[in-house]
């Protein structure tokens, strides 16, 4: 039982981080209807800005929990900065113009930013030092659920809830889904939705930036290529939900991370794809639009 109550707690965990991640994925798509396949690079960039930034702020010998406090800011600040500018330099211009522009647009994005990395730090995996302490407290129920577990679920639950709440009740929020059901009305009633796209690119870009954090931190090391592999898996989590769906994208990225935890644990971690990517085709041949995604309409 302890077993599974641990393969459980990671299963929460991988999905904490997917869930950061796509929801960035789902909030772009709902307002201009594009997949940021940049995106999972912009997590990793911030987790190597992460491991720069708690580099320098530990020579200076400051608090652990300050150390974490002010390095989530600088890796969500400078993430967002990235995914600002990838906006305006990659999708903007080309709003107007055929879809398949903007995806080979993103595509061609994500691997600029991969090698821009790679040459500007190394191929090889560097050690990401542990941001986050060992509790007392955790000691009775170590064997199950880790400190930085513990953490990483509840920052990935608080993060959640606030954007929820800022979607629901801000006025910025409000002008998001205004402009996510028609833009063009948006315009008319007064809404600048350029700005309204390039935060939700800011708001996004820095979700993922804490995600990459925590789980570089977690695992003790990161390098140019986690980008690529951790958004193919929150892209997939997405879908699995229902891609423009927020609470969609939590449920998928929960979904698909307990799915590769139990069938690492019981069955082997060379079958972990293969498992999350059957269970998305069996969900889609049932749920096309996801678990909580809507079929949209088609005006002909």
């Amino acid at each position: 039982m302890d077993y599974f109550i641990e393969l459980f707690f990671s299963g929460l965990t991988r999905g904490s981080i997917y869930a950061l991640i796509a929801l960035g994925y789902t909030m772009v798509y709902g307002i201009i209807g594009l997949i940021n396949f940049a995106h999972g690079e912009i997590y990793m960039i911030g987790a190597f800005t992460a491991l720069i930034v708690s580099t320098v702020l530990s020579i200076y010998n400051m608090p652990l929990a300050a150390i974490l406090v002010l390095t989530v800011l600088a890796s969500a600040i400078w993430a967002g900065a990235y995914g600002f500018t990838v906006e305006k330099l990659a999708y903007k211009p080309l709003r107007r113009a055929p879809r398949l522009s903007p995806l080979i647009s993103a595509i061609g994005m994500s691997i600029f930013l991969q090698n821009y990395v790679l040459l500007a730090q190394t191929p090889d995996f560097l050690p990401f030092p542990p941001l986050i302490p060992e509790f007392a407290f955790m000691e009775p129920v170590a064997g199950v659920i880790g400190s930085s577990e513990l953490v990483i679920l509840t920052m990935t639950t608080v993060l959640m809830l606030l954007l929820t709440l800022f979607i629901k009740f801000t006025r910025l929020g409000k002008a998001m889904r205004a402009t996510a059901q028609d833009r063009t009305m948006a315009r008319l009633v007064g809404i600048n939705v350029n700005m309204i796209i390039s935060t939700t690119f800011i708001i996004g870009s820095g979700l993922a930036a804490i995600g990459g954090l925590l789980i570089a931190s977690h695992i003790g090391q990161i390098n140019f290529f986690i980008g690529f592999i951790a958004g193919i898996k929150a892209f997939t989590a997405a879908v699995l939900g229902g891609i423009g769906s927020v609470p969609g994208a939590v449920l998928g990225s929960f979904i698909l991370g307990l799915t590769e935890s139990f069938a690492t644990g019981y069955v082997s971690s060379d079958y972990e794809d293969v498992f999350a990517f059957s269970l998305l085709v069996l969900i889609l041949i049932f749920r096309p639009a996801g678990l909580l995604g809507k079929s949209a309409a088609e005006k002909v």
